[in-house]
């Protein structure tokens, strides 16, 4: 079967059952999670669908999707290689600007959010940030919000970043003890 012919279907299933999950639709049409994930790239990137944890949902106004191009903390354009999505109770996804304004907004919003979703920044694939390993205090500056965040899979390829670019390695745990003390004020 031909991508545009498999996406095509695809339209036409979250349209009647609203929410997918990838593994089942790499099942339904005999190919890998990841020609899956290439096929809904652009449904994605129009705001037809958004990406759930292990899967997407139809983007409509019953799912309460925030405005995907300026962040719900401090309103800057969203750049879509630092931008996080928090997947909050009752189907809702919020989109903030970098993994800074995610855990402002995990604060604000506590036990609302089940996961928060962002790309690893050495190789741009979706991790959970509560398993992620986090670059503070780098030299490199990204501008974005302060202080940043780089989010890293492996903790192996986090601390390679720092040798070359100073920082200091935390957990998603360690980030939220400290972070909300060194971003008072900042958004």
């Amino acid at each position: 079967m031909l991508a545009r012919e498999r996406q095509k279907q695809i339209k036409e299933l979250v349209l009647s059952r609203k929410t997918l999950k990838i593994s089942e639709l790499s099942k339904k049409f005999k190919v890998s999670d990841m020609t899956i994930h290439r096929d809904i790239k652009a449904m994605v990137e129009s705001g037809f669908v958004v990406k759930t944890f292990g899967g997407i949902s139809l983007a409509n106004q019953a799912t309460n999707v925030s405005n995907r191009n300026e962040c719900v903390v401090c309103y800057k354009s969203i750049n879509f290689r630092l931008s996080c999505r928090l997947i909050l109770t009752e189907n809702r996804v919020e989109t903030t600007c970098c993994m800074h304004c995610s855990f402002i907004r995990n604060q604000m919003l506590d036990h609302e959010v089940l996961e928060i979703l962002c790309d690893d920044f050495f190789t741009s694939t979706t991790i959970s940030a509560r398993n992620a390993y986090f670059v503070m205090d780098t030299t490199l500056d990204l501008g974005c919000c302060q202080p940043q965040l780089l989010p890293f899979n492996q903790k192996e390829h986090a601390k390679r970043f720092v040798r070359g670019f100073g920082g200091t390695v935390v957990t998603f745990s360690e980030v939220m003890e400290i972070h909300w003390e060194k971003s008072k004020g900042c958004c």
